[in-house]
């Protein structure tokens, strides 16, 4: 969209006229625009290629995301996920906080060995510092409430060591928490419990960004009415797009601009198509897809995703525009962002390969009208001034110090 776009936002007013790919000439300089690492990542999955096989993200190698292709591709800020499969939840007493805290202690390392390329940013003050030297300023993040086992002691021990984001809930329903998946029992609230409005409350008090991607549509809404504070939806797409349960639809995303939030358009293949959902499905159902072998799940993990990239039939760069689209058309530019969700998906759209290419949604979003100015604040601007807004003056994250994980 052109400036006007950027007058569009709470309310959902009325929207642009719809533009083509090949509506207006490519005049972005893409080097400069790198140069200034604009690009603010609300969600990857990469620390697990570390915990799990032990890859050194400060270099090139496997996978979607390291920090020498995030920085090539313009990555200035990025959440670094920590999410705990449920099955650890089986493991014994604590096993998914262990697990947890071994994915936060990766990040830890990461930092310590590679400080010229990351830095921890607890707040903005921090992320700005890590900007001005030149390093991807890291953000640690939590997927899915169930890490803190029912305890807001735990959140806090997760916040003292960097934690800065929490999914409130994966695809399992907690006991305070539905999602947004079938099959919850009986003892699952429909929206938030009472402990699950007490998170809430404590995260904003402590800086920590809220994140309702995989909650359920009551969820949603329950999180809204307990904040303070401006909350994202880090790796989702619209419902208006493609009917997935990942996705928010337009009551939620105008719900989510009147906050002063933002959604992270999402990179994953079923929640942007639902052709490329069926198609994806069917090749799992192959027997060469079921002969694929690896030494643990995350070995596993790679090996299907690069049968899958290799496999199925690309789906365009285009698609994840209609996304983008849509959401600032219901939402207003000022509250789009994306949320890649990189070695967390198996597979990704054409062009958007890996973290080198996040770019070339900033050509994309230009094709189809949007000033230079609309284009930085999609790639990141809008996640800042929310980070800014939940670590401010008066929060824990404010004035805190970075307890070590060793």
């Amino acid at each position: 969209m052109q400036a006007s776009a950027r007058g569009k936002a709470r309310g959902g007013a009325q929207a642009a006229p719809a533009r083509t790919s090949a509506s207006i000439p490519p005049v972005l300089d893409l080097t400069r625009l790198a140069a200034s690492r604009p690009v603010f990542d609300a969600h990857a999955d990469s620390l697990q290629l570390a915990l799990d096989l032990g890859r050194d993200l400060g270099v090139a190698g496997p996978g979607h995301l390291d920090l020498v292709r995030g920085r090539a591709g313009g990555l200035g800020a990025l959440v670094f996920v920590a999410w705990c499969d449920p099955k650890f939840i089986a493991a014994g007493e604590h096993g998914a906080r262990e697990r947890t805290r071994g994915l936060l202690r990766e990040f830890h390392r990461l930092a310590r060995r590679h400080p010229e390329q990351l830095g921890f940013a607890g707040n903005a003050a921090a992320l700005d510092a890590a900007a001005r030297r030149g390093a991807v300023a890291g953000i640690p993040g939590i997927e899915g409430g169930h890490s803190i086992e029912e305890s807001l002691d735990e959140l806090e021990w997760f916040f003292a060591r960097g934690v800065r984001v929490m999914t409130l809930v994966w695809n399992n329903h907690l006991r305070w928490i539905r999602s947004c998946q079938d099959g919850a029992g009986a003892d699952i609230p429909e929206g938030l419990s009472a402990f699950g409005r007490a998170v809430v409350r404590r995260m904003n008090e402590l800086g920590m960004v809220v994140d309702l991607s995989h909650a359920g549509r009551r969820s949603f809404f329950d999180a809204l009415d307990a904040t303070t504070k401006p909350l994202i939806a880090s790796h989702s797409g619209c419902m208006a797009i493609n009917p997935h349960p990942r996705n928010l639809d337009d009551e939620q995303l105008r719900a989510l601009a009147r906050n002063g939030g933002v959604v992270g358009i999402v990179f994953c293949t079923p929640f942007l198509d639902g052709a490329a959902r069926a198609e994806e499905q069917r090749w799992r159902e192959t027997s060469e897809y079921a002969a694929l072998r690896g030494a643990n799940d995350t070995e596993l993990f790679l090996a299907q995703c690069e049968f899958l990239q290799r496999s199925a039939t690309p789906l365009p760069l285009e698609r994840v525009l209609d996304h983008l689209c849509h959401a600032v058309e219901v939402a207003g530019v000022e509250h789009v962002g994306i949320g890649s969700d990189f070695d967390g998906i198996q597979r990704t759209p054409q062009g958007l390969e890996d973290a080198s290419t996040y770019l070339a949604l900033a050509a994309g979003l230009e094709r189809r009208g949007f000033s230079l100015a609309d284009v930085e604040a999609v790639l990141g601007g809008n996640l800042r001034r929310v980070y800014a807004a939940v670590t401010a003056a008066g929060t824990a994250a404010a004035t805190s110090t970075l307890v070590p994980v060793d």
